[in-house]
């Protein structure tokens, strides 16, 4: 039985070699890549034009973030700060696509210029060139302002000097200044409360251009959990405590709404609804926004004007705080989706916030 076994292992082996000497697997044969036609593209994702990098300290890091992509073969990127090549990739795991993030540790006080020289095999290159900016970091600039984000290529909260956090994939676009927080589906940003929650009295003030789809969305929202309805986020709708400035459609309009809630242990009348005023999105402008919230009323100003009759409602206690946690920014979600308010995909710029119910004269 053992010879049987071992002369079955021979046969075995052997079938196996005979077939691999006939034709029952196909050779492995060479491909020509093909003409070489185009030059590499570069995509530069950070830092982008107008970037500005800010630290306390007088020399700091930048992580350099980008794509370099050939049809054929890359022959080598070139890094350059200022003209002066700071790295050369030549080794390429992927020699058509290379995708790399450069933690750069000597920048420098002052403007400066990012140069990405990508090269192919057969000599052809493309230049991306971005300028930004090393900064110290940014000082408030208006009485009561704790907080700003100017969306500069980042998502970085400027008094602070902390990012928020992304959820999706937002992008940016050229701005009302510089540029702007462009809006995607199922994204916003989310910061920590601490720094709004301090006051009772808060004030936003910032630009949109508005996009009428979808029909609705919420925009700067700080919301409870709804712990009554656990697992069920599309009918997440507690407003007790903190505030919902978001959008509805109203005929072919959009009307921009508040709700601030002002009793977390009352029964009946724990909120104040304010209905706000009107903007036409198909006219594609840059609209300037604005909230108040005092102890005893919450005011909207669209274009640094009150909207007579709607834009203005009373308060019977002030803003309440209870079980807030995070400034959710472009969306209703993740704490207030019940009537569907998701995310914004509008653009918004300049932002801001303070930690006193401004006047019209300080809106304007």
């Amino acid at each position: 039985m053992k010879n049987l076994r071992y002369f079955s292992i021979a046969l075995l082996a052997l079938l196996l070699a005979g077939a691999c000497n006939q034709d029952y697997i196909d050779p492995i044969s060479k491909v020509a890549p093909g003409t070489d036609e185009t030059a590499p593209t570069v995509n530069i994702k950070f830092p982008l034009e107008g970037s500005k990098i800010k630290s306390e300290d007088p020399v700091t890091s930048v992580k350099i973030s980008f794509d370099a992509i050939d049809d054929i073969e890359l022959q080598n990127v070139s890094v350059k700060l200022d003209n002066a090549e700071i790295v050369n990739f030549d080794q390429f795991k992927d020699y058509r696509q290379f995708s790399n993030e450069y933690n750069y540790t000597n920048l420098t006080e002052g403007k400066h210029t990012l140069t990405i020289v990508a090269t192919d095999k057969s000599g052809k290159s493309t230049t991306q060139t971005v300028n930004f900016e090393k900064t110290t970091p940014y000082k408030p600039i208006y009485p009561g302002e704790i907080f700003y984000m100017p969306f500069e290529g980042d998502y970085t909260e400027q008094v602070s000097n902390k990012p928020a956090t992304v959820v999706g994939s937002p992008t940016f676009a050229d701005g009302k200044k510089g540029k702007a927080y462009l809006g995607a589906a199922n994204s916003y940003l989310t910061f920590p409360i601490d720094s709004l929650a301090k006051t009772k009295e808060i004030s936003a003030v910032f630009w949109m251009k508005v996009n009428g789809t979808p029909d609705r969305a919420g925009i700067l929202i700080a919301s409870p959990e709804d712990k009554a309805n656990p697992g069920y986020p599309d009918i997440q709708n507690l407003r007790s405590s903190g505030f919902r400035f978001f959008r509805e459609l109203s005929g072919k309009l959009q009307q921009f709404k508040l709700n601030v809630g002002i009793g977390a242990a009352l029964e009946k009348d724990y909120e104040s609804w304010n209905d706000g005023g009107m903007v036409n999105p198909a006219k594609g402008e840059w609209v300037h926004f604005a909230f108040t919230i005092s102890n005893t009323v919450n005011t909207i100003y669209i274009n640094g004007v009150k909207t007579t009759g709607t834009a203005e409602a009373k308060m019977t206690f002030p803003m309440d705080w209870t079980n807030i946690k995070q400034l959710v920014i472009m969306s209703g979600g993740p704490n207030w989706t019940e009537w569907k308010h998701y995310s914004d995909l509008s653009m918004l710029d300049e932002l801001r916030f303070f930690n006193k119910a401004l006047t019209v004269e300080e809106v304007n």
